[in-house]
């Protein structure tokens, strides 16, 4: 039943005028739903012709759905299903992101899934942390170039103020539970980027990258306005 703005589906009040609002529609999270929930949300989305994005999807529930909709892409680094619009960007410049580890690669691969979407260009720079901060020193020329960057990591989360104190665009950090015990899955990486003493870090929630990859595609369309 389709209200004002949005659609009632018993289970979920699926939020139609999201896109027009900010720009991205509603994304399924996928955990906590049954596989028959995300079917019919998305099948709401499609019909609104709009982008498709799932993020913390399983294999297997992506097997399941990819045999209810035609176009069904997975990404299974991020664990991410969508499908485009097809609408060709026309925003310059790129988002790059970085991760500190391999290990953080999933939730970096979340947020390059969001700003493809979006149409944003995307450039990686994976494996980078401080344990070898020579990596990232041999970069600088890319990492000057872009207009947002988008910081993984996990550990100490030291990688997002050496960034940041590079560059003269805006960081977001996004700090990931990759670590051992003391990292207390994330929480050791989230204080010290909260606790960033480069000016110009903004900091998503532990494991958030649909959350970065979002905050990172406003800036760069706003940005385009310049």
């Amino acid at each position: 039943m389709r209200h004002n703005g949005y659609c009632e589906l018993g289970f979920a009040k699926l939020d139609t005028d999201r896109v027009k609002r900010r720009g991205f529609p509603e994304v399924i999270y996928a955990p906590g739903k049954t596989d028959s929930q995300i079917k019919d949300i998305a099948a709401k989305i499609i019909a609104c012709r709009q982008a498709l994005l799932i993020t913390k999807l399983e294999k297997e529930t992506y097997e399941y759905l990819k045999e209810c909709f035609s176009g069904l892409c997975y990404n299974p680094s991020a664990r991410a299903a969508y499908i485009k619009t097809g609408r060709a960007s026309r925003l310059k410049g790129f988002v790059l992101i970085v991760s500190a580890g391999t290990a953080d690669i999933p939730v970096a691969e979340e947020a390059a899934v969001a700003l493809e979407i979006m149409g944003v260009r995307v450039e990686r720079m994976y494996d980078v942390g401080v344990a070898g901060v020579h990596r990232l020193l041999d970069k600088k020329s890319l990492l000057r170039r872009a207009r947002v960057i988008v910081v993984a990591a996990g550990m100490e989360g030291a990688l997002a103020s050496v960034v940041s104190g590079l560059v003269s665009s805006p960081v977001i950090a996004l700090p990931t539970s990759v670590g051992y015990g003391a990292n207390f899955k994330g929480l050791s990486a989230l204080l010290t980027m909260l606790n960033s003493c480069s000016p110009g870090v903004a900091v998503v929630n532990i494991d958030n990258g649909f959350g970065a990859g979002y905050f990172a595609g406003l800036i760069n369309k706003k940005s385009q306005k310049r």
